[in-house]
């Protein structure tokens, strides 16, 4: 599924006032030059807005190791930034083209072509950076400024044409140009303004959190050679135009501060490029002789413990259990606490049907690692494979108690319930799952007809919370219809 449509938010925001101007709907405008920026809560509606339709439209990265730890590199960003108060969501699109974007609401996406080409876990984080930066200094808000006037139907009409590209670059690309109009010079210089204030407070960011300042040149350098050698540039590059001198600024940035640099990367970028590194590959196999021929070239002595996790992972996709569990016992022999390689050691028994001896893995790796989302998903849905979905919601709920549920989440508790024999909690954790997905209506409608069916009924206490739920929902449901975002 192509993804080269899905680009800054920001771009179109900029070009958005010739295209309100023939607007003819009396509808609230959403920002002007005197009422200042966005409201907080209409870029929370319509980044949920767009991140359902992206749900919809692209490949998102669904494993939950890949999702936690583009999670943890987003928030130890955010945590460093003046403006730390903005909620945002991260997330990786399975797509190897080298594309990332920021939206509405604190949405930020990740093509897994940005990891792929990235040589260090600082280069991952200067993309991020950059467009965490976009959102904390509210471009798209002072964009809407800037234009004017902002109408409801534009924005709606440019989410479609994104979307629209998502499929069809070609068609979305004239549906992008019938919507902007012409733009002016000066709404293109205001563009590369933000561009320059994501550099210099994304490099300010990587230095608060302990990444290398320099990764963010490095990355940026490496897009603009690669360019050199191919028809057409990474989406990156038309989305986030680079020029030799924004990348000497950004080099003569870092270098600023390289006299109190203090640089602290996780163990676990090489892993998780390992791990995509065997999804991107046609087949299984493909990726067990690409990790083989790592493993056997003598002059290759960086990262052989995340050449050998891929091996393991691609072994695992193939069948071949006997050599992936040999080589996992070795990987584990020398850290034997490390969660991925317990994580991976515990899929190769999934994958065979030796339940019991991945629960004894699990089971270890809990006493370590008690509350980390990836163990217990991985650990509830090995449970529900092997027939066990009272322990799976045991687990799921217990969980839930004391961290943010998503999608996966709901997803799993919704089978586990069922199959455990409780449809009335099912339907529940069905619609909360659709409520996620931005399916706000057909939430609503779920726990409607769980009010009205007959057999099973739900007892008191879960008409209470069912009803509780329903104004929530209804709340959240006409709000989205006042802004427009829903008929």
């Amino acid at each position: 599924m192509k993804q080269t449509g899905i680009c800054l938010l920001l771009v179109f925001f900029l070009c958005a006032s010739a295209a309100a101007e023939v607007t003819t709907l009396d509808l609230p405008d959403i920002g002007d030059s005197t009422g200042g920026l966005l409201s907080p809560e209409f870029e929370r509606r319509l980044g949920q807005a767009f991140l359902s339709q992206v749900r919809k439209q692209a490949d998102i990265v669904s494993d939950p190791e890949i999702n936690t730890y583009i999670e943890s590199i987003g928030y130890r960003l955010v945590s460093q930034s003046d403006n730390n108060e903005q909620q945002f969501t991260f997330f990786v699109i399975n797509d190897p083209l080298i594309n990332a974007f920021a939206a509405p609401g604190g949405i930020v996406g990740i093509n897994s072509g940005v990891i792929l080409n990235s040589d260090s876990e600082s280069e991952l984080a200067g993309v991020m950076a950059h467009e965490i930066a976009h959102v904390t200094q509210k471009h798209m808000a002072r964009s809407v400024e800037m234009s004017k006037k902002m109408s409801i139907p534009t924005l709606a009409a440019m989410l479609g044409a994104i979307l629209v590209a998502t499929q069809n670059p070609e068609a979305g690309q004239a549906a992008l140009m019938a919507v902007q109009g012409a733009s002016a010079q000066a709404q293109i210089n205001f563009t590369r303004t933000n561009e320059q204030e994501a550099d210099r407070i994304g490099i300010q960011l990587l230095v608060r959190s302990g990444f290398d300042p320099r990764g963010m040149a490095a990355f940026f350098r490496k897009l603009q050679q690669n360019s050199r050698f191919s028809a057409q540039a990474p989406e990156f590059l038309r989305t986030h135009p680079l020029t030799t001198r924004r990348i000497a600024d950004a080099s003569a940035r870092a270098a600023a501060y390289s006299g109190a640099r203090w640089i602290d990367e996780s163990q676990s970028f090489p892993l998780v490029r390992a791990k995509l590194i065997v999804a991107s590959h046609k087949t299984p196999r493909d990726a067990v002789e690409f990790f083989s021929r790592r493993l056997a070239d003598a002059e290759r002595r960086d990262d052989r413990e995340a050449d050998r996790y891929g091996y393991i992972t691609a072994l695992a996709a193939a069948g071949h259990y006997a050599l992936a569990r040999e080589q996992a016992r070795r990987l584990l022999s020398g850290d034997p606490e490390n969660a991925a390689y317990l994580l991976a050691a515990a899929d190769i028994e999934v994958k065979q049907g030796n339940y019991d001896a991945a629960f004894q893995i699990f089971s270890n790796a809990e006493q370590l690692y008690p509350d980390y989302r990836p163990l217990v998903l991985n650990y509830a849905n090995a449970l529900l494979k092997a027939g066990q979905p009272a322990l799976a919601r045991d687990k799921l709920r217990e969980f839930g108690k004391f961290q943010a549920p998503d999608i996966t989440y709901f997803d799993y508790l919704t089978r586990a319930e069922a199959e455990a024999g409780n449809p009335i909690e099912s339907s529940i954790a069905n619609a909360e799952y659709y409520f996620i997905t931005g399916e706000t209506r057909v939430a609503i409608e779920q726990l409607k007809h769980l009010l009205r069916q007959r057999a099973p009924r739900p007892d008191y206490y879960q008409t209470e919370r069912i009803k509780a739920r329903m104004a929530f929902l209804e709340q959240e449901l006409e709000l989205e219809r006042d802004m427009k975002l829903r008929k």
